[in-house]
Formats: C-alpha cells, structure tokens, sequence
C-alpha cells in the first residue's frame, strides 16, 4: 500500500490548511489510520486517528483545532487544521495505526510562521 501525503504549506499562526492522504487501495481495509507529524529534533507523533467505522481520536495538543476525515469513495483522508500554532510545525506523514506500519512516505511540510 502507498500512502501520499500532500496539501502542506506555508501559513501564518491563525490560518488553516487542509492535509490530503491519498491511499492506493480501498481505506476500509488499512484499519486505523492517522496522521502523525515530525517535528525538528523531535520524534514522530500521532496527531489523529480514524477507525474503519469513522470513530476519530486527536492528541490532546490539536483537540478542537483539528478534524480527521476521510471520502472512502477517494481511497482519501484528510486533516483539516485551524488555528494553527508555531508547534504545530513539522512534517505531517500518514499511515496506519499499530506495529505493522507501511513505508513511510515523504510527508507534508508545514511551516508556521508569525
């Protein structure tokens, strides 16, 4: 399974983007799947997550800020981030959830500048 993560970008503290994950196979069959983002110097972090059956989960950090998604129709999940913050910055990759990972992709940039 390839996963392509796209949609990044440069905003400032305060705006929006919307992350696309686009999935070469049917999403109901990956399982859970989550975005997860990679700041400078630190490790890769689980920001959201989303069940086969649409029950999400967010890291306490981007609760109420942002919304995990997906259009099973698209093979697509999304993550719509507003209010974004400097420590929102990083690499944002997709995958799924669990130890049996696929190959991690080349992510999304995100800058967040002032």
């Amino acid at each position: 399974v390839q996963l392509q993560a796209s949609g990044g970008g440069l905003v400032q503290t305060g705006g929006s983007l919307r992350l696309s994950c686009a999935a070469s196979r049917n999403i109901l069959s990956i399982g859970v799947m989550a975005w997860y983002r990679q700041a400078p110097g630190k490790e890769r972090e689980l920001v959201a997550s989303v069940t086969a059956v649409g029950s999400t989960n967010y890291a306490d950090p981007v609760k109420g800020r942002f919304t995990i998604s997906r259009d099973v129709a698209k093979n697509t999940m999304y993550l719509q981030m507003n209010s974004l913050k400097f420590e929102d910055a990083g690499v944002y990759h997709c995958n799924r959830v669990g130890p049996r990972k696929y190959t991690w992709g080349q992510g999304t940039q995100v800058t967040v500048s002032s």
